[in-house]
């Protein structure tokens, strides 16, 4: 139940900022001034967390990604560019998978929604502060990449060390205090939602992306078995059952690092050798992040598709692109999927504040079974690599 709490605490908030939300109807005190005072309040609490996290942003991605690809690039394990390619490649066909089939699907069950219901157009906030951030999302990306690459050519550690310290305190922020404050942020937002009458539409929104999600999920896990068996030549649909542990531990913590020693004795029951297995299994829980990719390409979609936007593949096509190569250097924490990647999804999708906010209340709210996802294609990469490394083995 410990490691529930996160989860918990977000389903809490999301019922507590409903019934906040609807409380003005079913009581009558609607257009009361202290009723309007305490959503304006959440309102207000919204805005100023959105300030901040934009604020965050192109620091998170400047930190993560360039010490992340400072760090690949200074592996030099012969397996290192084959994990890479499988990690990249699989992240980038399960992206453009789960754009195909949520936007052939989604628009049986989600149309435009007309009024403007993913705008916050009833209460305003109290008050305002305007941070703009220090430099924008593709600055950052760009500065990122120059650093990253040039860090791990270069045979100076003093940039690098520099930039391990702004990352160790960016995290910190993350840790305690952006996702303490989320349950509060996500509860603004439904309060929000309900008081301005779009709840029924948004929570229907949700749930078509829930169920949609976690059937790409699952199908991404069958297929990345799958492969390895046939790469294998055996049958490692079978190995399944030994990944369950790391799959319910992932699935508890919201971290592919926390997982990590579980994982690893789950790849080690699967006959992949320790050598190979202590290089794929961290590396893949940094790099391999198809869940996460699924739930944001699919909120993307169902989110754009509610607000009447276009959903074409030349919007998609590089966003995904970028997605994932932005998921190498997720902060291995639980949401580090969304906050890594919520630039992108702004700069380069249109997302408004208020479409952001959707997609990271509905990321954090099944990041779980993302996790879990994550895990669980990591110990078929695992076995692709160890086949690769070790083709005569006997286990491969």
């Amino acid at each position: 139940m410990k490691q529930f709490k996160l989860l918990i605490r977000l389903l809490c908030g999301m019922a507590g900022g409903m019934l906040i939300g609807l409380a003005g109807g079913w009581f009558g005190i609607a257009q009361s001034s202290a009723y309007q005072m305490l959503i304006r309040l959440f309102v207000t609490f919204t805005s100023l967390f959105s300030t901040f996290l934009s604020f965050c942003i192109p620091l998170l991605i400047v930190s993560f990604v360039a010490v992340g690809l400072a760090d690949l690039g200074k592996k030099a394990n012969k397996l290192f560019g084959v994990t890479l390619a499988l990690a990249y490649g699989t992240t980038v066909l399960s992206g453009f998978a789960a754009y195909w089939l949520a936007k052939t699907i989604l628009p049986l069950f989600i149309q435009p929604i007309t009024g403007h219901v993913l705008e916050a157009n009833g209460f305003a906030p109290l008050f305002t502060i305007d941070v703009p951030p220090v430099f924008s999302v593709m600055t950052a990306l760009i500065l990122a990449f120059v650093l990253g690459i040039g860090m791990a050519n270069s045979k100076r550690t003093t940039l690098l060390e520099g930039i391990r310290d702004l990352q160790e305190i960016v995290s910190m922020v993350l840790k305690k205090i952006v996702i303490p404050l989320i349950p509060i942020h996500v509860a603004g937002l439904f309060c929000s939602i309900a008081a301005e009458g779009r709840l029924f539409a948004t929570v229907k929104m949700f749930a078509s992306l829930y169920a949609l999600i976690l059937i790409l999920q699952v199908l991404y896990i069958l297929s990345q078995f799958a492969l390895a068996s046939i790469v294998c030549k055996k049958n490692h649909m079978r190995s399944m059952k030994n990944i369950l542990p790391a799959y319910l531990t992932a699935l508890g913590t919201q971290s592919s690092a926390s997982t990590i020693p579980v994982a690893l004795e789950c790849a080690y029951n699967n006959g992949v050798q320790r050598d190979v297995a202590d290089f794929t299994i961290p590396l893949c829980a940094t790099i391999n992040l198809n869940g996460d990719t699924i739930t944001l390409v699919v909120g993307a979609v169902g989110i754009l598709l509610a607000s009447g936007m276009n959903v074409s593949v030349g919007m998609f096509a590089p966003f995904i692109l970028m997605l994932g190569i932005t998921m190498v250097a997720a902060p291995g924490v639980p949401g580090g999927g969304v906050m890594a990647a919520l630039g992108l999804i702004a700069s380069m999708l249109g997302f408004t504040d208020p479409m952001q906010q959707l997609i990271i209340a509905l990321h954090f709210s099944q990041d779980s079974f993302g996790t879990a996802t994550n895990v669980t294609g990591d110990q078929a990469i695992a076995l692709i690599v160890n086949r690769l490394d070790t083709p005569d083995s006997p286990t491969a």
